[in-house]
């Protein structure tokens, strides 16, 4: 029997072990990449650039929090597939803002 279809019996589906050294690796790449974050702040580096990269850390770390601490990574195919759409409606309603964030960089605004 699927987990699907023990979950849609309502019967009891075997719970995945979460091992406690997984969290704490974890844990500690999400440290580094906030500090190498923090790092890259005080270099003198052009703003497209930086964004670029703190762009590429964030999606990293918000992967790493949504797949072990929000326990994605041991959730069912079924509940994936539902949570990808709202994933990618919040994503397109953020990119309303780049219109306005390329617009105050023309202006000069820093």
């Amino acid at each position: 029997m699927t987990v699907d279809t023990q979950v849609a019996n309502h019967e009891a589906v075997p719970q995945h072990g979460h091992k406690l050294g997984v969290f704490f690796y974890v844990w500690a790449a999400l440290l580094v990449f906030t500090g190498i974050e923090v790092f890259l702040a005080y270099q003198n580096m052009e703003p497209v650039k930086m964004l670029l990269i703190l762009m590429a850390l964030s999606v990293v770390k918000a992967a790493l929090i949504i797949l072990f601490f929000m326990h994605m990574k041991y959730e069912s195919q079924r509940m994936r597939r539902v949570l990808m759409p709202v994933l990618v409606i919040c994503l397109c309603l953020m990119s309303m803002f780049f219109a306005d964030a390329v617009r105050i960089i023309h202006l000069g605004v820093r």
